[in-house]
């Protein structure tokens, strides 16, 4: 107990001291483009390609499952975009992207804890919490709406190339008739404000991982695996009580 205190602690100190003005705003912009392009625009092939499996998986096993002649066949298209809108595109996604960017984040702020670049920056007088860590932050947050944007498209899109080679009575006019039926475009903006909040969860925790690993290379790897577990704990949980503040 007394070491989670400690650590929600050094976490908040963390954020504090990163979240602030920074000192030169050209040179924030400049990593700020330089974390969009590394975090986000390298992400997007990972999305894209597991998003279109994704969702031509679940029309296929919808389909499947559905062989009541009192359910519509309709009932497929409706339940993929539902299922891909609701949680796939926001919550899945992040737990993916916690793999990938969680881990790249902790481990190359690691590195530079442990090669000493970190007190070098603190020695010269700069915020490096800020100087490192805020970048990342608001790049991630800034394009993961988009990230979540093309997950849709294309986890629909899946669904829709099912719809055309599957055996099963599902056509492509009855599931492009369920992906219009009763459209609410609030589960978009839900999706979207899920993944921001996300976005934070994954980059902050990594970042705090990293910046306070103590060892070496050996520690560089503990640290971005236990900041990939934590992340996609604290996604878990924020998506029971995000789902029951916006949808209830």
């Amino acid at each position: 107990m007394n070491k989670a205190l400690h650590r929600l602690g050094e976490y908040t100190l963390l954020m504090m001291k990163s979240i602030s003005i920074p000192d030169r705003w050209s040179m924030f912009f400049k990593q700020l483009i330089k974390e969009i392009y590394k975090l986000g625009v390298d992400s997007l092939w990972i999305v894209i390609i597991i998003s279109v499996f994704i969702g031509t998986v679940i029309a296929i096993q919808i389909s499947l499952n559905i062989s009541s002649p009192l359910i519509p066949k309709f009932t497929i298209g409706y339940t993929t975009r539902e299922i891909i809108l609701l949680e796939f595109s926001s919550s899945i996604m992040c737990l993916i992207l916690a793999g990938k960017v969680g881990s790249n984040i902790a481990s190359e702020i690691g590195t530079m804890r442990v090669t000493e670049q970190i007190d070098a920056m603190e020695i010269m007088g700069v915020n490096s919490a800020n100087f490192l860590i805020m970048p990342k932050m608001a790049g991630l947050m800034l394009f993961i709406p988009v990230l979540v944007i093309f997950s849709m498209f294309t986890g629909i899109l899946g669904g829709m190339m099912a719809s055309h080679f599957s055996a099963n009575g599902m056509t492509p006019a009855s599931f492009e008739y369920g992906l219009q039926f009763y459209f609410n475009s609030f589960y978009v903006w839900y999706s979207i404000i899920k993944s921001v909040i996300y976005a934070f969860i994954i980059s902050s925790i990594a970042a705090y991982f990293g910046y306070f690993v103590k060892g070496g290379a050996l520690e560089v790897g503990k640290a971005s695996t236990n900041a990939v577990v934590m992340s996609s704990i604290m996604i878990l949980l924020a998506d029971v009580i995000l789902t029951q503040l916006m949808l209830t």
